[in-house]
């Protein structure tokens, strides 16, 4: 019986070990420290944070794990929390409600995660918060009200992260700051906010002034564990010292152009200039009515500290460039903009034996491109501006390497788009767009292939791989289609029909064809697909000739 006894008493000894010992999450360590009770998770695989830690644990450190975000109530058995520490995972995100249940929390940790923000008001739980450490992490911003919850925090890192501007409020909004030094322990307080800012990419320009000028007067109970704040842009001021910068007041860009009223006549090169003084310096754009036409060279440099010049080039200006150029500039305070008239005119109206001018040969300015593609043909988009003041019509013409006949439209005014559907696969078309009654300058003709459809006619539907040949290049080229583009007085269905022979099986358009000097094409590697993996060069095909003759 006495036996019987003593075994049942070592039962519930050793019962009551086993359930006096509290839980720890699996593969991580607990142990018990002067502090309280301590949670280490160093490398192990937790994608969250353990939602069955009891409350008893005062110090929590999760490092080197997957751990990406920090959810709404991650923390809601931990109410005794003090430290924790998440060195060194993958965190992004916390959300807002990520610290509720911790109002005994001190220290809080989160180097070397990947944060870009923190959302400032999730500390209105932590009271108590004294240590937050930020440092080697992606953050780029610093809103001015981030401290006011922060009342008891003696310890700030941000160092080694991106921000590049900040303003001083955000230290003169801290409650910590704010507060009056008390005599009996104006010791204690003054050393007590240290705040470490260092290796940040700093901007100094106008918007830093207010904290480079803090950071020169800092005075207690504020203290910079570093000091030595380096500069990063402008190239200025790279790698100067907040101490040894002077940086300007901010201002709305100003701008100042030679004239306001530019006259060329046509064939001549003209830049407009625009000069913008701004703190921060201002960003520059140019806009008029033709910009999605007429796209010309600019050309904007810095002349000095918060200075920046514009130029935009016109070369050989036509009567249709007769518009109004606005030259805008902005920078973050505001924007400014002023506008240059340009009168473009004919060459009769300002005859000078020795000018620039070009002779005129049309009577409109005339650019045709290709602007969209559909299941079974294209879309065509004009601007066409006729010289004379009347009301003109233009003669549309489409052909392909594949037909006798050509499509000929007439085009009133106002109208410039034409669809074109039923395209066959494999073919070459040029179309071309002109005064009508008079035959296709240069420039005004666009030719297009369709790719080569080797399925049958049910490929149809998706025939339209379409590249753009011209004399200028309006399409990306597609996987599986080739195309080659030049500018020349050559007629660009000849070219075509010179190119690839073996799509020669009619003429083309003969009477809009342009006579073709002598070695047009000739310094050009002209290239065509057969639709069947062959690429054939234009020397290639000569050779061939070449061969069939003899």
């Amino acid at each position: 019986m006495a036996s019987v006894f003593h075994h049942f008493l070592l039962v519930l000894i050793f019962l009551d070990t086993h359930a006096a010992q509290p839980f720890c999450v699996p593969g991580c360590t607990c142990s018990e420290e002067s502090f309280g009770r301590t949670l280490q998770c160093i490398s192990v695989s937790l994608g969250k944070i353990p939602g069955n830690v009891s409350e008893e644990f005062k110090q929590v450190r999760i490092e080197n794990s997957p751990l990406f975000e920090l959810p709404q109530e991650s923390f809601v058995n931990m109410s005794t929390l003090e430290y924790l520490w998440l060195n060194f995972n993958n965190v992004s995100v916390i959300h807002l409600g990520a610290l509720e249940h911790l109002p005994e929390l001190r220290e809080l940790t989160l180097e070397g995660n990947k944060l870009r923000s923190v959302p400032w008001t999730a500390f209105r739980a932590t009271p108590l918060l004294k240590v937050l450490d930020l440092k080697r992490n992606k953050i780029d911003a610093l809103p001015e009200l981030a401290l006011q919850f922060l009342v008891n925090l003696t310890y700030l890192d941000l160092s080694f992260n991106r921000l590049t501007v900040v303003s001083k409020s955000v230290f003169l909004n801290w409650p910590a700051y704010q507060k009056p030094p008390q005599p009996d322990y104006e010791a204690k307080i003054i050393s007590s906010l240290a705040v470490t800012l260092h290796d940040n990419p700093w901007v100094c320009d106008c918007r830093l002034r207010g904290l480079v000028q803090f950071v020169k007067s800092i005075t207690l109970p504020v203290i910079l564990v570093n000091s030595y704040l380096i500069c990063r842009d402008p190239l200025s001021k790279a790698g100067q010292l907040f101490h040894e910068t002077e940086l300007s007041t901010c201002m709305k860009p100003q701008i100042s152009i030679p004239s306001a009223n530019v006259t060329i006549r046509v064939g001549q090169n003209v830049t407009l200039r625009c000069l913008a003084q701004a703190s921060p310096s201002p960003a520059i754009a140019w806009t008029y009515p033709l910009n999605m036409w007429r796209e010309f060279d600019v050309l904007t440099s810095s002349t000095g500290e918060d200075t920046a010049l514009s130029e935009l080039a016109i070369p050989a200006a036509h009567l249709v460039d007769s518009s109004n150029y606005t030259c805008t500039a902005s920078n973050s305070i505001g924007k400014s903009a002023l506008v240059i008239s340009l009168h473009v005119q004919p060459v009769q109206a300002l005859p000078a034996p020795d000018s620039l001018s070009i002779p005129s040969e049309g009577s409109a300015y005339i650019d045709l491109r290709v602007v969209k593609q559909t299941v079974h043909g294209i879309l065509l988009q004009w601007l066409a501006v006729a010289d004379t003041p009347e009301e003109e019509w233009f003669t549309l013409c489409i052909a392909s390497d594949e037909a006798v006949r050509k499509e000929v439209v007439h085009v009133g005014p106002g109208i410039n788009t034409y669809a074109v559907d039923d395209l066959l696969p494999g073919t070459k078309y040029e179309a071309c767009l002109s005064l009508e009654g008079q035959p296709p300058h240069q420039g005004q003709c666009v030719v297009f292939v369709t790719g080569r459809d080797g399925v049958g006619l049910e490929a149809r539907k998706r025939l339209l791989h379409v590249t753009v040949v011209l004399c200028v290049v309006l399409l990306a080229v597609p996987v599986g289609t080739y195309a080659w583009a030049a500018q020349g007085p050559c007629s660009c269905s000849k070219w075509v029909l010179r190119c690839c022979p073996h799509r020669r099986k009619a003429p083309s358009c003969p009477h809009a064809a342009a006579p073709c000097r002598d070695g047009s094409f000739r310094e050009h590697p002209a290239v065509c697909d057969d639709g069947e993996g062959h690429i054939d060069t234009e020397g290639d095909k000569e050779k061939e000739g070449m061969e069939d003759n003899s």
